[in-house]
């Protein structure tokens, strides 16, 4: 028998409410499981709506430890019974310091750690340095139950070294949460193509399925977020995709064989000049 991981992306908006937010990504969960989703990716900071288009100290009593927040807490039973891995976007509290991390749930509802977002954008709409440290965990990847995985964080999918250093480390699958959408500053601009060839090039020069959550609709702030959330092949091919505003769940399965021996093929790894990179 063929190893293989089945993924998954969820699209939808979010507002407010703390507990109608989780609610609704559990259904979404649920419907990926229905589907045969093993490891199924919530977009960024789905707690709540998309705080870091202003500088508002109030944002910063919704942030929590990583291993009570009520995001992981909630999720964690779930990923349990349906015995699927879910990577958990959090605003992270660790004493008087601030986090954009992702907590891994594995099939067993288990926490096998935290990421802390690395690169941290400043810009109109895009205010993330007033709220967020840059992660001090280095990338990482995750043996889950279903395969060895990596997760960055939104601003994280433009670097190329984010997606080549979680390849370097054995990940099969990368997967980025993201919220991502208009620019305040320039209502011209339309980044939602770039951003997709940027992780479907880290497909493309790492030989491995990229995963990229978005959420979708217009928040009291005016921010529009453009969906267009999509699953890519080891080759950047698109093989499964949401436009600007649809929702719901994104599934495929990739055989884990294949793509490792096709990995190795393409020599991309064997013929790193590390000594140049220093």
């Amino acid at each position: 028998m063929p190893r293989t991981i089945k993924v998954a992306a969820i699209q939808t908006s979010y507002g407010e409410d703390l507990k109608a937010n989780i609610e609704k990504t559990e259904r979404f969960v649920r419907e990926a499981a229905g589907k045969g989703a093993q490891v199924i990716l919530p977009s960024e900071l789905y707690q709540g709506p998309y705080f870091c288009t202003t500088q508002e100290e109030k944002w910063f009593g919704t942030a929590h430890e990583a291993a009570t927040h009520p995001c992981v807490v909630a999720m964690a039973p779930v990923a349990k019974e349906l015995g699927v891995v879910v990577p958990v976007s959090i605003f992270e509290r660790d004493g008087p310091l601030y986090y954009n991390s992702i907590v891994i749930l594995d099939a067993d509802g288990k926490q096998l750690g935290v990421y802390r977002k690395s690169h941290i954008p400043d810009g109109p709409g895009y205010q993330e340095k007033y709220y967020f440290r840059p992660g001090d965990t280095g990338f990482k990847v995750w043996d889950t139950a279903f395969g060895r995985i990596g997760v960055g964080i939104c601003w994280d999918q433009w670097f190329p070294e984010c997606a080549r250093a979680m390849a370097i480390q054995g990940a099969e699958v990368l997967f980025y949460p993201t919220a991502i959408g208009s620019e305040p500053h320039d209502s011209s601009l339309d980044t939602r193509d770039p951003w997709r060839r940027a992780m479907q090039g880290h497909a493309v020069s790492n030989v491995i399925p990229v995963v990229a959550s978005n959420r979708i609709g217009t928040e009291a702030s005016g921010q529009k977020f453009y969906g267009s959330s999509f699953i890519a092949d080891h080759r950047g091919d698109l093989v499964q995709s949401f436009e600007r505003e649809d929702e719901g769940v994104l599934v495929h399965e990739f055989e884990r064989d294949f793509l490792d021996r096709h990995r190795a093929a393409w020599g991309f790894f064997r013929d790193r000049r590390t000594e140049f990179y220093r």
